[in-house]
């Protein structure tokens, strides 16, 4: 059989395999279906029969590595048949028997085609260097994909490695003695505290696996996903991993829409064991524990709250460190609230540029509006609120009747149309 000759094959492969940590039959693969390519380009350039090829018409071409010999052939699967219309797929029965006498029609043989050295000329050649490039970078994601896709939601320790416009790469490793992996961090997933210099390292979340063939890292990692501060105290307080405490929701600004607001969580946390505080669980002897996930975050202001089934308690305890006189649930269904606090705690409970009630609105799921207690009129602002829950009321009154209206003049057209047609 014939080969074309490639000194240092084996070589090649054990160097690719290596500098690109992926295994070496993924490299044979790759090299393989870039020789193909190679192959239908030649055979393209030397179509003076300029035959139309289909996209399928080498499929029943492959490669053969031989690393041993250093060099590879093109075999080919054809069809013994009759008469041949296509010497690149059949093969006659008459002569297929002089080698086989037991060959039938119908079956199928696998020849040698393998050009000559020299035919296998240079655009070929050039053909196959690109393909061999981009199959190997479609093995790359390919792994990363399966290494890491089991991991979206999770934490990983992340090494900066340069800067690309506004975003960090960062290298990162799904496990001990793992290779590593590049990873974007965006400007809208890092924290304003951080200081990224190359060398420096982070705990990251991993928000997203890509998938596709789109330029750039496949991982997506955030330090401002509120997932890292749940990891961050998970892994801090034994109660959370045994599950004596529990998380029960967390509400994070890490980038502030002003740079005079710093990065601030509000993490709500809860328990079934009556001899275990919650709170103070997460929070440590001397603040011991609740310190290791600050300096992690930089210094992001972290409170931690009890978590209450009753809105009202909850809605008190997702203000502070602000007191709270009363809780005034106007609205259940569409979950409205005012909270009365004294004068000296209005600017507490409101929080710098409105950040403290921001946040316990989108912890607790209720829209709060703070009020002073000294001023406020309970019975004005129940009467302002009946009268316009009644006006919304209307509104919606309104609308519904005149989308019965419509339906019933649509009914009626209907109707009309339908005599008219029996007329007819």
């Amino acid at each position: 059989m014939s080969m074309v000759s490639l000194p240092g094959l084996k070589d090649l492969i054990e160097s690719i395999s290596r500098e690109r940590n992926l295994p070496r039959l993924a490299v044979q693969s790759a090299i393989r279906e870039a020789l193909l390519k190679g192959y239908e380009r030649y055979r393209r350039a030397q179509n003076l029969e300029r035959k139309q090829f289909d996209e399928d018409y080498f499929d029943n071409f492959e490669v053969e590595l031989d690393t041993d010999g250093q060099g590879f052939r093109v075999l080919s699967t054809k069809t013994i048949v009759e008469e041949v219309s296509n010497s690149d797929h059949q093969i006659s029965l008459e002569e297929v028997q002089q080698v086989a006498p037991e060959a039938q029609l119908g079956d199928s043989v696998v020849l040698d085609v393998t050009p000559d050295q020299g035919e296998f000329g240079r655009m070929a050649a050039m053909q196959t260097k690109q393909v061999l490039a981009q199959k190997l970078r479609d093995q790359q994601r390919q792994m990363v994909q399966e290494e890491f896709q089991d991991l979206e939601g999770t934490v990983l320790q992340a090494r900066v490695l340069r800067f690309e416009r506004q975003s960090v790469i960062l290298a990162v490793s799904s496990g001990f003695g793992q290779p590593e992996v590049e990873a974007e961090l965006s400007k809208r997933e890092q924290l304003p505290n951080d200081n990224y210099r190359a060398n420096a390292t982070f705990k990251v979340y991993l928000k997203k696996v890509s998938q596709g063939q789109q330029r750039g890292p496949q991982l997506l990692v955030s330090r401002a996903d509120a997932g890292l501060v749940v990891y961050l105290f998970a892994n801090e307080v034994p109660e959370i991993e045994d599950e004596v405490v529990r998380i029960v929701a967390v509400a994070r600004e890490a980038n502030p829409p002003s740079r005079y607001v710093g990065p601030r969580t509000k993490i709500a946390v809860d328990t079934l064991d009556r001899d275990v505080d919650p709170v103070g669980a997460c929070i440590g002897a001397r603040g011991s524990r609740i310190q290791v996930v600050v300096n992690e975050l930089r210094g992001e202001k972290i409170d931690v709250i009890r978590w209450s089934p009753d809105p009202a308690t909850y809605i008190a305890n997702a203000l502070s460190p602000a007191r709270v006189d009363e809780v005034r649930l106007m609205d259940p269904e569409t979950r409205q609230t005012h909270v009365l606090v004294a004068e000296d705690q209005l600017s507490l409970a409101i929080g710098k540029e409105g950040q403290n009630v921001r946040l316990a609105a989108r912890l607790t799921g209720w829209k709060i509006d703070i009020k002073d207690k000294a001023k406020y009129d309970h019975a004005a602002e129940d009467a302002k609120f009946i009268a316009a829950r009644a006006k919304q009321q209307l509104e919606e009154d309104d609308y519904s009747s005149e989308v019965e209206y419509d339906l019933e003049d649509e009914l009626a057209l209907d109707a009309d149309d339908f005599h008219l047609g029996e007329d007819d």
